[in-house]
């Protein structure tokens, strides 16, 4: 039987606790989970949020996700999820948190990062440094700013660009990130739609020698997250050139979800991708990243 690993989930996310969660799992043959945290001010992210977030719900003073509802799933499960944490890198002690998340709490991935500030920021830096030297994996989200011309002040941006990545990449060449996202995964064909569009049309062309296949193989310290919509569609919109990217870097591609569906699994197995190339996207490289 085929081994799956979600290397990117939430707890509490979209109205799934502990016990939803878990059966939501068995129902699609998941056997771990990276439960990652999310640490970002209340004013950075859409309100609509919080419909789908438990700090809503728990009033946590550290953000979306707080650790300690990855904690309590893990507690309860402790084969069934990886621990994830990730502070908010411009909190002065965000060093000291990953530091103790890891000693103490058996964390093991540093994620989710989304927070609206450059990641090239010089405290970002030094907390995937850190991240490096204990030997967690770094999971970010990048998404542009669309706002138009005359909108509201308030706006979702994380990260900057592909640009600020590759300076992350080449500033912490011993630390493993994890590219996810709308603004990610645009820029896995060389068109212009990243300008405009957090979203590609449907079904539309991937145009050769986009940023991402770009940086993957410049920098071996990169490896991608397929998970949520934007994983999905990236994808889903050229299926010929999907099977040449997945070929090729059959072994820095990681499964995962960010939600309660089934929708990454259905089009993988579909590609008609060797046994081999599947079993490393839905497991072996997450546990060659983590080992738990």
């Amino acid at each position: 039987m085929r081994k799956i690993i979600d290397a990117h989930n939430h707890p509490d996310w979209h109205g799934h606790d502990w016990s939803r969660f878990v059966a939501n799992m068995e129902q699609f043959g998941i056997a771990r989970t990276w439960l990652l945290s999310w640490e970002c001010r209340a004013d950075e992210y859409d309100p609509g949020y919080r419909r789908a977030i438990p700090a809503a719900v728990l009033g946590s003073a550290t953000g979306p996700i707080p650790f300690h509802r990855c904690l309590y799933y893990k507690e309860r499960s402790p084969e069934r999820f990886v621990l994830g944490y990730c502070p908010d890198p411009r909190q002065p002690d965000a060093c000291d948190r990953l530091a103790a998340a890891h000693d103490i709490y058996g964390a093991r991935v540093c994620g989710e990062l989304k927070c609206r500030m450059m990641y090239d920021n010089p405290d970002a830096l030094r907390l995937f440094r850190l991240a490096g030297e204990l030997g967690m994996p770094v999971v970010f989200h990048l998404q542009y700013d669309f706002r138009p011309t005359g909108a509201a002040p308030w706006c979702e941006w994380w990260g900057g660009t592909m640009a600020t990545i590759e300076r992350v990449l080449a500033a912490c060449p011993a630390t493993i990130f994890l590219g996810h996202a709308p603004g990610f995964w645009i820029h896995i064909s060389r068109d212009e739609l990243w300008r405009t569009d957090n979203y590609p049309p449907a079904a539309a062309p991937v145009i050769p020698g986009g940023r991402i296949p770009e940086l993957l193989r410049r920098y071996p310290n990169l490896y991608c997250d397929i998970s949520a919509g934007s994983g999905c569609m990236a994808l889903r919109r050229d299926p010929e050139f999907t099977r040449r990217f997945l070929t090729e870097f059959q072994d820095r591609v990681l499964y995962g979800r960010d939600y309660f569906d089934n929708i990454h699994q259905e089009f993988l197995d579909g590609l008609g991708l060797p046994e081999e190339v599947l079993s490393k996207i839905y497991a072996t490289n997450a546990e060659k990243l983590v080992r738990d």
